[in-house]
């Protein structure tokens, strides 16, 4: 189940934290989540069980405006007055030094699925080298003809009110493919249970603000640009369902994976699996999933070990 905490951040704002311990006396290796839009960090207890039975110990927070956090701020889907995408990057890397604390010199790799893959690669234009690798899961691209327009609605709308506008603008199509689909949400996994689970979960699935989705448009803008600064040996791993939309079907993962191979970096995998939808963790392929991500680790632990 893990354990709960809470952790202060510079701007004193508390952010709800959970680690799950590995029962090794040194763990392997540490991983870091960063969790979605809309969702919360509960949501990767089975993923973070998986990976404590091999020897890794995980944190995960969750993010301003989502889960425990989001609740204690009296907000949901909200960050912050100014800057908010960036206070959350900034978060992720006030943990990560929180980690290191507690764990000298033991690795760390950073996942991110989706909204927190987004955030993950802001995190590594200014940290790659406060981690040993990036997970990135169900990511996408997102060119200026998208984040321009949705920066200057959002703008327009009340910052603090569910923007059900911005909400049907990022994700009214979504479910295109699905043949037969039964709920709005049928898009994030081929699995009908755990849709089910996602939408009686009261902390997921809900709309956020539209200072949220100027805040996100961005973040989305500057984590497209500003690639050079990622440190070019950063061991890289993206992952997603060939029948996600937010990776644009395959076509905005392999686009992203040209952004970072265009600025020099060198390790660079990609598993794309067929059939699966946004959320690879939570679909019909999630043991697969769960391998592909500990072999990958593994691997790169090995290398670590041999340099």
């Amino acid at each position: 189940m893990g354990q709960s905490f809470w952790f202060k951040t510079k701007d004193y704002t508390d952010l709800y934290i959970k680690r799950w311990s590995t029962e090794n006396a040194k763990p392997k290796a540490i991983i870091q989540i960063s969790h979605g839009m809309s969702e919360h960090i509960e949501r990767y207890d089975s993923f973070a069980t998986f990976l404590t039975n091999k020897g890794f110990t995980v944190y995960g927070n969750d993010h301003r405006g989502h889960g425990q956090t989001g609740l204690k701020q009296g907000l949901l889907g909200y960050f912050d007055q100014n800057n908010g995408f960036f206070k959350v990057v900034n978060d992720l890397h006030q943990i990560n030094v929180h980690i290191k604390e507690e764990h000298p010199h033991v690795p760390i790799f950073l996942f991110g699925h989706s909204m927190g893959s987004f955030i993950a690669r802001s995190f590594i234009q200014k940290y790659s080298h406060s981690i040993d690798g990036v997970i990135l899961s169900g990511t996408g691209y997102y060119p200026d003809s998208i984040t321009i327009p949705g920066k200057l609605l959002s703008m327009l709308l009340p910052s603090k009110k569910p923007s059900k506008i911005m909400n049907r603008l990022a994700f009214g199509n979504y479910n295109k493919r699905v043949t037969g689909h039964k709920t709005a949400y049928d898009w994030i996994s081929s699995d009908e249970l755990e849709v089910e689970k996602y939408l009686k979960d009261p902390l997921s699935g809900f709309i956020p603000t539209a200072r949220f989705f100027y805040d996100l448009m961005s973040g989305l803008n500057q984590m497209q640009k500003q690639n050079h600064s990622i440190r070019k040996d950063l061991p890289m791993l993206f992952i997603s369902g060939s029948d996600d939309p937010v990776g644009n079907y395959e076509k905005g993962v392999w686009k992203s994976v040209q952004l970072y191979k265009d600025v020099g970096i060198k390790s660079i995998d990609t598993h794309l699996f067929k059939g699966a939808r946004h959320e690879v963790l939570n679909d019909s392929v999630k043991e697969e999933a769960h391998s592909v991500i500990y072999n990958w680790i593994n691997q790169q632990l090995s290398n670590i070990n041999h340099s």
